[in-house]
């Protein structure tokens, strides 16, 4: 008897899905950051055994008040994680908080798929700090399981994703079993640029970037065998750029060294890495532009 399904994870920035997903995964999935808004696309994660197919679901966190097109792409992003679950994953945490009347929390009622109440960063509060959270979610809805856990130190993982197993529907499996992703080699390699990028700079320019793959090539020659990568930095301001380049290039310098690293990790091959920055003034509002980086359909 084989099981497969759709698990989406749900929930506001920060609260730390992609730390679970990562997690549930036991592979790098989604980058991770301390700052907000750090995922910008849905991810698939697709975990095969003999028995079981899960697709995971990573999603950008709900944003409140989008300031962009590209913010309000993201939520689309999030909401259309109601649509195809065949579990819900409700994730929050002890400094999450909630408006009345929020979309999320709506949708979240009107869903009739099991849903779980996952309770992050229960390392950071006491026994009874955990007990008034589970019951202040209790007054709300009746979820069908609940579980806190720390997803930073794997703590209560492998219980949630136990019971995940049992919930799934029989069927055959979505994707080929060697599969463990949707998305393409290219949108990891612009991933780990951009999780640097979100590393090495502060305030607005990493939420003013977005990383474009232009080429990728298996390159053999007699003496060795390299994967060929040029990315460009799109920016929206060229004082941006400047930040982004440094003083006679130091930063663009150690931001490809950084990035190299984590491709040549992923991908498992020897990689040269080139980084180019462009101006495109208002990126974030532009439907074309956003399209082309996968954020509109």
């Amino acid at each position: 008897m084989h099981k497969s399904g759709f698990v989406n994870i749900i929930g506001h920035p920060n609260v730390g899905k992609s730390t679970l997903l990562n997690q549930l995964m036991k592979e790098k999935m989604s980058i991770i950051t301390h700052k907000p808004q750090t995922t910008r696309h849905r991810i698939f994660g697709i975990y095969n055994d003999d028995d079981h197919q899960i697709v995971f679901s990573d999603t950008p966190g709900l944003i409140k008040k989008p300031a962009y097109k590209m913010q309000e792409s993201m939520n689309k992003f999030a909401h259309s994680s109601f649509e195809d679950a065949d579990v819900l994953l409700f994730m929050t945490a002890p400094d999450d908080e909630y408006e009345e009347g929020e979309r999320v929390l709506k949708m979240l009622a009107e869903t009739s798929v099991p849903k779980f109440l996952v309770i992050n960063k229960i390392d950071k509060s006491n026994q009874k700090e955990v007990e008034q959270l589970i019951k202040y979610w209790q007054s709300f809805y009746e979820f069908d399981m609940i579980f806190p856990i720390s997803a930073l130190e794997n703590a209560g993982v492998e219980a949630l994703f136990e019971e995940l197993k049992k919930r799934l529907p029989e069927g055959p499996p979505f994707y080929p079993k060697d599969q463990i992703s949707d998305k393409s080699e290219r949108f990891f390699v612009s991933e780990i640029i951009r999780e640097n990028i979100l590393k090495q700079f502060k305030q607005e320019i990493p939420y003013s970037c977005e990383v474009e793959v232009e080429s990728f090539k298996h390159v053999q020659t007699d003496r060795k065998k390299f994967v060929s990568i040029r990315a460009v930095i799109h920016v929206s301001r060229k004082s941006q750029k400047s930040i982004l380049i440094g003083k006679q290039g130091s930063a663009i310098k150690r931001l490809g060294t950084e990035s190299r690293k984590g491709i040549e990790k992923f991908l498992q091959e020897k990689v040269f890495l080139e980084l180019f920055v462009k101006v495109k003034e208002n990126w974030r509002d532009d439907e074309s532009m956003l399209r082309s980086f996968g954020y509109e359909q």
